[in-house]
């Protein structure tokens, strides 16, 4: 029924054609009291095949059609041809253009509408029967009253018609307004989420290029040493140059990740100085729990160093997702954190027993007011090649487990 409903309203002329075929079939139909014979019988019947005609057209010609009814109805009422059946295809027309006309279409119909009662009053001169007598019958006017009562009794149908147009006119514009303002929503929804992405991919540029500049800054300063003990001590230089070699592998990996995220402009002059990583990570919590959330701490397989990229992406991940557990956690919420170091990946899992959060939500989240939740865990773990899963935890609560490769593919 609803693909049906569908496809009717998108081929208007269909339901439209059904209706014309029925005013058309009752308008040809033999009528007690029609025209007897003569010219007004083929008046009558040219009328009653015109107006189905225009039916069918009528939403696609609103304003030629209605316009032809009208010219139609002030014929017959000219030609003196008495109204029949499909006459009802004039209040089709009044609706018509109230709902899909112009505005002087509507107008025109409204005006039609008021005169159609009057009009029809004047050409027929309806009479009453008046009883004389016991047998004696003659027919006599209706008084002023009851013919202003006959008017408009026969005007009403048309008002209420033309009213009913009006309403579905003002209703289409309604859910037009309602379908252009979701669209313009997400148009900016969209545009709010791309400025999202791109302010986050930003502030992953300046601290992959903070962990370029302190990994360069640590080769220089082990030149120099290198250099300075190269005579007297000759284990000491190749222990520095050997973690020249390595610290500068680390930076070029670096290197590459910085190339590929969008760099903002307000970044310039400030300092380089190291990013938190994975040995920070107690810290922060004891700065969590000082602030009244309760957090367990562990981890497992055999601690290493890290490169700089992925240590920060951790550190971000597990301070975002605390954040969102102290906003909407709720009251007594207890949170769980874990660090897997496995041999080629390290895994960072934060979980929490509180009443979980919605995308909504998390995606407003962020320690430092630069944050967007879920998208900023999303680009950090996208840049290491990671893989991010976030969702409610089982038996109540929000967790968030992210893995991220250990060797750059």
């Amino acid at each position: 029924m609803h693909r049906l409903n569908a496809w009717l309203r998108r081929h208007p002329m269909v339901i439209d054609s059904v209706w014309a075929a029925m005013v058309l079939f009752v308008g040809v139909l033999p009528e007690d009291g029609s025209e007897d014979g003569g010219w007004r019988l083929g008046v009558h019947y040219a009328i009653a095949v015109a107006l189905p005609l225009l039916m069918v057209f009528r939403r696609r010609f609103p304003d030629a059609t209605v316009a032809a009814a009208g010219l139609i109805g002030i014929a017959q009422v000219l030609l003196d041809v008495n109204p029949a059946i499909s006459s009802i295809a004039y209040l089709i027309f009044a609706y018509t253009g109230a709902a899909f006309g112009r505005p002087w279409t509507s107008r025109f119909a409204l005006f039609g509408g008021l005169l159609a009662g009057p009009l029809v009053y004047w050409r027929l001169h309806p009479q009453k029967i008046q009883s004389v007598g016991d047998s004696d019958v003659h027919f006599v006017n209706y008084s002023a009253p009851e013919a202003l009562l006959i008017i408009g009794l026969m005007t009403t149908p048309f008002l209420l018609c033309w009213g009913w147009g009006r309403l579905t006119r003002v209703r289409r514009a309604y859910l037009v307004e309602l379908e252009d303002r979701a669209a313009r929503l997400e148009r900016e929804r969209d545009a709010q989420s791309k400025v999202a992405v791109a302010a986050e991919r930003a502030r992953i540029a300046r601290e992959l290029h903070d962990v370029v500049a302190h990994n360069v800054s640590v080769m220089i300063v082990q030149a120099d040493g290198a250099a300075y003990v190269l005579d007297n001590s000759p284990q000491q230089a190749k222990e520095a140059l050997s973690t020249i070699a390595s610290t500068g592998r680390q930076a070029l990996v670096e290197m590459r990740r910085l190339l590929g995220v969008l760099r903002s402009a307000d970044s310039k002059g400030e300092e380089y100085v190291p990013q938190p990583g994975v040995e920070e990570l107690p810290e922060l919590l004891d700065q969590v729990r000082t602030a009244g959330l309760q957090v367990d701490f562990a981890t497992s397989g055999h601690p290493r160093e890290l490169p700089r990229g992925v240590e920060l992406t951790v550190y971000r991940i597990v301070q975002e997702a605390l954040t969102n557990v102290r906003k909407h956690g709720g009251p007594d919420v207890h949170a769980r954190v874990a660090v897997d170091f496995g041999e080629r990946e390290l895994a960072v899992l934060v979980e929490d027993d509180g009443r979980g959060s919605t995308d909504e939500q998390l995606a407003s989240g962020g320690p430092d007011g630069q944050g967007h939740g879920l998208i900023g865990m999303r680009e950090r773990v996208g840049m290491v090649s990671g893989s991010l899963d976030i969702g409610p935890r089982p038996g109540g609560g929000f967790r968030i487990r992210a893995v991220l490769p250990l060797k750059a593919a």
